[in-house]
């Protein structure tokens, strides 16, 4: 589903990624970790089309990101860091305004925004206000506006990063039940999490994809105990 082919990236004199290749199958989930600067984020934002790579391509599906074709980037939901929102419209405008950017025609939009809301929990709170909501449910918002058109593939930046503990139980339990039929990359700082979601780890480092494997792998590999216990 998602295959990365000697990306690199540099802004000015920083190498922010260097020639990271790798490829995720279908119904894969994969944590990608990485110390802040690493470049997981500035990764995502060239596998989701966001930000053209200066070396390398990358295949959605089969099909090339970039260019005038919107059907790999209609294949994508992506949750970038931060979830940047706008705060002063309501949950349901701004999943209409989502998808009526993402190409989504009104009949087809209409069905997306109740799918989204209903798999993200948001039921009752459409008429809400995005500024009036707690960090947790404003990170729901950002996963429904993921979710609009029902996309195979997920890319999520850090999605509970700055959460209170209750709220990061809960948007696990919904990444995992995404993760059933969906591939998914998952950033992400907190080991645990990657021991809960994910099948397999990327791990970059400087800009360099430094190890690949599934979580008890990359344990052997390189001495770190991957399983914190609460």
């Amino acid at each position: 589903m998602i295959r990365a082919e000697q990306l690199s990236k540099v802004f000015g004199s920083q190498q922010a990624v260097d020639a990271v290749s790798f490829e995720i199958g279908r119904g894969e989930v994969v944590g990608f970790l990485g110390r802040n600067g690493a470049g997981k984020s500035t990764t995502m934002r060239m596998l989701c089309g966001v930000l053209e790579p200066d070396h390398g391509r990358v295949w959605i599906d089969g099909l090339p990101v970039g260019g005038d074709d919107p059907r790999p980037r209609a294949r994508i939901g992506y949750l970038p860091e931060g979830t940047p929102l706008h705060s002063a419209m309501r949950v349901l405008d701004y999943l209409a305004f989502a998808a009526a950017v993402k190409g989504l025609d009104r009949r087809a939009a209409r069905a997306a925004q109740r799918d989204a809301i209903a798999r993200c929990g948001l039921s009752g709170w459409e008429t809400r206000r995005i500024d009036s909501l707690s960090k947790g449910y404003r990170q729901r918002v950002g996963l429904a506006q993921a979710l609009l058109g029902d996309p195979p593939v997920l890319v999520l930046d850090e999605p509970s990063s700055g959460l209170d503990p209750a709220e990061v139980v809960r948007i696990r339990a919904l990444v995992r039940e995404l993760g059933r039929t969906r591939t998914v990359l998952l950033s992400t700082h907190v080991l645990r999490e990657v021991d809960e979601l994910c099948s397999r780890v990327l791990i970059l480092a400087g800009g360099r994809l430094v190890a690949d494997g599934s979580p008890s792998e990359l344990c052997r590999r390189l001495g770190v105990r991957l399983r914190v216990r609460a």
